[in-house]
C-alpha cells in the first residue's frame, strides 16, 4: 500500500514546504518570479545552498562528493551504467547561463531497496563538480528537533507543475510515533525514515518533483549537515499528512561503503573519474581496440579491467583494451582507473559467433519524460543472413501508467514494428517479450527500440531490451 502511496502521491519527488516530489521529468514550468507560492516557501537566494543540484527526470540531490551525488532511490533505475541523466548545479534558476551542467555514467541504488525504506542512491557524474562545497550527513540523532530547511524545484501545490527557480522552506520535526498515526501512515519505517511538517495546519511540506533532495540543518558550528532526502507523503502541505524522509545518520556507514565503491567516501580522496565508453560489440575473431579516459584523482593512473571477453587484455599505463576475442558471449567488463584514489566504469561487452546472432541486450537506462520519444539502440554486426520469421524483442520498462506508451522497434532499413500502441491501461511498468516475422530484416545493423510517451503526468524509464534474431 505504501508503494503506491510513493509512486502516485510522491512519485520521486518530496513536499518543499507545501511542494510534495515526484519523479515526474518534464521540462521546470516557469514560476512566478515576484510572487512565491511554495507553500510555505520563499525564493532562495543565489548561493544559498551550493551543494543542491537538480536531476533531468525532475528529481533533486546534493553533492556527497565533487564526482557523487546523493538522492533518492526511486528517482532513479536499477544499479548499474547509466548515461542518462543531466545534472544543473550552481544556480536557483534552472534557465540561467552561468549553470553548471553534467550527465551520469553510472547509478548505484540502495542494494535491496523494494520501494519500502531504504530510499537512498548515489548518481556517478562522468566528470567532477570541484571548488563547491559538499553537505555532510548526520551520524547521531542530536539535530532532530526543531525546524528543518529544504528546498527544491518541485511544485507549489500538489499535481502542479515543477518551478523554474529554486524554492525554501522550514518543516517542524514529528516524532514517529505521532507520524504512523496519520491516516496512510502506519508503515513508516522508524529510524529509516523521519517525518517533518506543520501537524496542525500543514501549509509547509515539498512536493512532486522535490524528491532526493535534502532535508538540512545548521549544527552548533553553523554548518549545514543533511538530515533526510525527500521520499514520499501523501499530498502537499496538508495538515496531519507530513512529509517523509530518508533518515540518512541510519544509512550513513551503508552510503559511505557504496560511494568507495564507485570513486570514494564523503572526506575520502577523491578517485579519477572514469568515462564509460558505453556498450561494446565485437565479433570473434576480429581484433579491436578501445581507448579509454579519465579525469581528476591523482594522474598518472594504474588501470586495470575485469570481465574482459577471453582475448582482451588492458594496458595498465594507457587504458587502452585491445586483442581478438576469442569466445562468443556477453561480458559484464569493469574498468578501473587508480591514482589519488581510484574511479571505475562498468559496461557490457557482446561478442557475436561469426556467421552467427544469438541474443543481444542493451542494459543502459534511458529516461523517458513526459511527451517525449526516446531511443535505446543495439549494434548488430558479423550475424549472416536475415532474421528468424519468429525474433523475439524482450522489453523491460518502468513506468507508472503502460496505457500513456507507444513502443516500436526499428530495423536497419527504417522499418517501424509496433510492439505495444498505448495497451495496459492503469497498469505500471511493460516486461513482456514480443515475437515478430523480421524475416525480411537482415540482422547486421542499428536495432532501434523508440518508445514514446504520449500523455503527461507519468514517466519512467527503459530499464533494458533483449533481441533475438
Amino acid at each position: 500500500m505504501k508503494q503506491a502511496l510513493r509512486a502516485v502521491a510522491r512519485l520521486g519527488v518530496v513536499a518543499l514546504l507545501g511542494m510534495t516530489v515526484s519523479a515526474v521529468a518534464a521540462s521546470p514550468a516557469q514560476a512566478d518570479p515576484v510572487f512565491p507560492q511554495v507553500v510555505g516557501g520563499t525564493l532562495a537566494a543565489q548561493g544559498e545552498f551550493p551543494w543542491m543540484v537538480r536531476l533531468s527526470m525532475g528529481c533533486g540531490g546534493a553533492l556527497y562528493t565533487p564526482t557523487l551525488i546523493l538522492t533518492a532511490a526511486h528517482c532513479v533505475g536499477a544499479t548499474g551504467n547509466n548515461t542518462s541523466i543531466g545534472v544543473t548545479q550552481g544556480v536557483v534558476d534552472l534557465q540561467d547561463p552561468a549553470r553548471i551542467t553534467r550527465t551520469s555514467n553510472y547509478v548505484l541504488r540502495a542494494p535491496g531497496y523494494t520501494g519500502d525504506g531504504k530510499d537512498w542512491a548515489l548518481i556517478r557524474m562522468s566528470s567532477p563538480i570541484n571548488g563547491v562545497p559538499l553537505l555532510p550527513l548526520a551520524t547521531d540523532t542530536s539535530l532532530h528537533t526543531g525546524n528543518f530547511q529544504v528546498m527544491g524545484w518541485g511544485a507549489t501545490a500538489s499535481g502542479g507543475g515543477q518551478q523554474r527557480f529554486l524554492r525554501k522552506a522550514e518543516v517542524p520535526f514529528i516524532t514517529d510515533t505521532q507520524c504512523a498515526s496519520a491516516s496512510g501512515y502506519s508503515g513508516l519505517i522508524p529510524n529509516e525514515e523521519i517525518c517533518a511538517g506543520n501537524w496542525t495546519n500543514g501549509g509547509v511540506d515539498t512536493c512532486q518533483g522535490d524528491s532526493g533532495g535534502p532535508m538540512t540543518k545548521r549544527n552548533a558550528a553553523g554548518n549545514w549537515i543533511q538530515i533526510g532526502i525527500v521520499s514520499w507523503g501523501i499530498g502537499c502541505a496538508g495538515a496531519m499528512a507530513p512529509g517523509v524522509y530518508t533518515e540518512v545518520r541510519f544509512f550513513a556507514n551503508d552510503i559511505c561503503n557504496a560511494a568507495n565503491t564507485i570513486g570514494g567516501c564523503q572526506g575520502a580522496p577523491t578517485g579519477p573519474a572514469v568515462t564509460n565508453p558505453g556498450a561494446q560489440s565485437s565479433v570473434v575473431g576480429t581484433a579491436v581496440t578501445l581507448n579509454n579516459s579519465a579525469s581528476g584523482g591523482t594522474p598518472p593512473y594504474t588501470w586495470s579491467a575485469t570481465g574482459l571477453p577471453p582475448g582482451l587484455a588492458i594496458n595498465s599505463s594507457s587504458g587502452q583494451i585491445t586483442g581478438t576475442p576469442t569466445t562468443a558471449g556477453s561480458y559484464s567488463v569493469t574498468i578501473t582507473a587508480s591514482g589519488g584514489g581510484s574511479g571505475s566504469a562498468s559496461f557490457t561487452w557482446t561478442v557475436s559467433a561469426v556467421g552467427g546472432c544469438g541474443a543481444v541486450t542493451s542494459g543502459t537506462d534511458v529516461t523517458i519524460p513526459d511527451n517525449t520519444t526516446v531511443f535505446s539502440d543495439i549494434t548488430i554486426a558479423g550475424c549472416a543472413g536475415n532474421a528468424s520469421a519468429t525474433s523475439s524483442i524482450q522489453v523491460t520498462i518502468v513506468h507508472t501508467y503502460r496505457g500513456d506508451l507507444v513502443v516500436d522497434v526499428i530495423a536497419p532499413d527504417g522499418t517501424v514494428y509496433n510492439l505495444l500502441n498505448r495497451s495496459g491501461g492503469s497498469a505500471d511498468n511493460v516486461n513482456q517479450t514480443f515475437s515478430r516475422n523480421l524475416s525480411s530484416e537482415v540482422r547486421n545493423g542499428l536495432w532501434r527500440l523508440r518508445v514514446r510517451d504520449a500523455a503527461t503526468l507519468d514517466t519512467g524509464f527503459i530499464d533494458s531490451w533483449t533481441l533475438t534474431l
